[in-house]
């Protein structure tokens, strides 16, 4: 696909609700959390303009981006949560399998509330 029908593509599945109900149904296994937040509304879907947005009162945010090689994706990535701290960056791919998004993104959430929601994860499974 060439750069212009990437992005085009991209831009698209900004849009495409059932994409994101449909992704966020595949990995609440590993991360249980995101589905009920996409569900509340607290998670969005943008294209990511390279300069990283306040969350507010989100949960997450997904940055997609047209055409990046993970390698690079993965750099950005490293950067941005060197610089920003007080959130926690991940970034993913649709080489990288099964628990990958469509598109190339990077995925921006609140350091605090992530910690939060892994350590109860971590207790509810220590209890079972």
């Amino acid at each position: 696909m060439g750069s212009e029908a990437a992005n085009a593509a991209v831009q698209e599945a900004v849009n495409d609700k059932a994409l994101w109900q449909d992704y966020f149904y595949s990995i609440r296994k590993v991360c249980p959390w995101s589905f009920v937040a996409w569900k509340a509304g607290k998670i969005e879907i943008c294209l990511w303009k390279g300069i990283p947005q306040p969350l507010g009162k989100l949960e997450a945010r997904v940055n997609l981006i047209g055409t990046i090689k993970p390698r690079l994706l993965k750099k950005i990535e490293q950067r941005l949560n060197e610089q920003r701290q007080d959130e926690e960056w991940l970034h993913s791919h649709p080489s990288f399998g099964i628990h990958s998004t469509a598109f190339p993104c990077l995925i921006q959430q609140n350091r605090e509330n992530l910690t939060r929601v892994r350590a109860q994860r971590l207790n509810t499974n220590i209890l079972q």
